[in-house]
């Protein structure tokens, strides 16, 4: 009997948890229902993928997307628009909006604006604050919860909570895995005068290394001491990673695309368009944040998208917002540093698919297998393109890489069997559903 599937891929070079290989790839009902030779079963659509890679859908899980509050900057649309022409399949975005994501309401307020908007699958991080310190347990197992994120230092003042006792009473009641921006408000305020006003390079000298590592020191003692599991967000120094090695018992930890690509001296060329927190640092750094991934230290990339509009990037530092876009530039930056030989492309997947799967606990989603979720991000990794501004999704309308040429580029992003994007364009209206989550599945 000829096995019938909904969609099938065939002839691509599959990239997964068991190596490369050419294989097809048969969809239904919205999973993967079976790999491997399909030339004798029947579609309903079929998609030729012969000298393309599939890999796992990638999973970016730290954007901020703005809505609500912030519409001016990107919302729920027009960033999960950048985040599908670029490869993404399934984003966690951050709590920072206006109101705050700090209530159940709040929670339920953005998965209701994003369902069958958004055009990718997508999980909102739930603020952790001293007000909702006693009910984090219950939040982080909401339906599109991605877990209780925390800001050590400020770089969102409202959710700050900068105290040992005040993270310890939120994470004394955590149960998932807790995300933090990891950078101390004590050293911060103590160094203000550090900053040079119209000189955007002063950033990584106010913000310095030494910021980060001590409170990334103390958020692991603290971390100890309440028995809780956490993720440390964007690493941007040498230190931290030889620190986190000694932790993997409780702290996986997250690199980005900007801090694995630029150094303090593209300040000179991109001003406060490279302003971010925590800052891009030297080249030592960027080689530590690298060693990082060689040794497997770092988990998972995010882009940490945080869009503002030019106008505003454009104030006199340090009046300029720290942000940057990068959900969109996720993919082909990794690809390019793939084809340079920085890491292996199964490297990549074990980082956007594989590894936010395994620590954050999602349910069917980062690996290409029966009965899994039918995400998939389509490569031509002998592809080259130069990365513009005017193909930016997003609505702030500018990238920090315009104008850098890349190999390695995103031709199609399939979610739960539909293919939302092809060759840069969006071919089907956004079907965006919660990411599930093995902790916090439905009774």
């Amino acid at each position: 009997m000829t096995a019938t599937y909904d969609l099938i891929l065939t002839g691509g070079t599959v990239v997964n948890h068991d190596g490369q290989g050419v294989r097809d790839v048969g969809v239904k009902d919205g999973r993967v229902a079976a790999i491997g030779d399909l030339a004798q079963a029947s579609s309903g659509q079929t998609i030729d993928c012969r000298g393309l890679h599939v890999l796992p859908g990638v999973i970016d899980s730290q954007v901020h997307f703005r809505e609500p509050g912030l519409e001016h900057k990107e919302d729920l649309e027009t960033g999960s628009r950048a985040a599908v022409l670029g490869g993404v399949t399934a984003v966690f975005e951050m709590p920072n909006t206006n109101p705050l994501t700090t209530s159940e309401a709040a929670l339920a307020d953005k998965v209701a604006r994003a369902t069958g908007r958004m055009h990718c699958d997508f999980a909102f991080w739930v603020g952790g604050t001293r007000e909702n310190a006693k009910d984090v347990g219950e939040l982080e197992r909401l339906p599109g919860a991605a877990g209780i994120k925390m800001f050590m230092g400020s770089s969102t003042g409202d959710l700050l909570v900068e105290d040992d006792e005040g993270v310890a009473s939120v994470l004394r009641n955590t149960r998932r895995r807790a995300a933090f921006h990891s950078e101390d408000e004590f050293r911060l305020r103590e160094r203000l005068g550090e900053r040079v006003p119209g000189d955007p390079s002063s950033h990584p000298i106010w913000r310095d290394e030494i910021t980060a590592l001590r409170c990334t020191e103390r958020l692991v003692r603290i971390a100890r001491a309440t028995r809780a599991r956490i993720h440390v967000l964007h690493i941007s120094t040498a230190e931290e990673i030889v620190f986190l090695q000694a932790q993997k018992d409780v702290a996986t930890c997250e690199a980005t695309p900007h801090h694995l690509t630029m150094t303090s001296e593209d300040y000179a060329r991109l001003g406060t368009l490279l302003q971010m927190n925590p800052p891009v640092r030297d080249k030592r750094h960027r080689d530590g944040v690298w060693q990082g991934v060689a040794q497997g230290v770092i988990d998972v990339l995010g882009s940490d998208h945080a869009p503002h509009t030019l106008e505003e990037k454009q104030k006199p530092y340090p009046s300029s917002p720290s942000g940057m876009t990068g959900v969109q530039t996720l993919v082909p930056i990794m690809l390019d540093h793939v084809n340079a030989g920085r890491l292996t492309l199964e490297r990549f997947v074990d980082l956007s698919s594989h590894g936010p799967n395994r620590i954050f606990g999602i349910s069917r989603k980062g690996r290409i297998a029966a009965g899994y979720d039918a995400d998939f991000t389509i490569v031509d990794m002998k592809r080259s393109e130069t990365i513009t501004n005017a193909q930016q999704g997003s609505k702030a309308g500018w990238t920090p890489y315009d104008g850098k040429k890349v190999t390695g580029w995103p031709v199609g992003t399939i979610v739960r069997g539909n293919r939302i994007m092809w060759d840069g364009e969006i071919v089907t209206k956004g079907q965006g559903r919660p990411v599930e989550f093995s902790e916090a599945l439905p009774k």
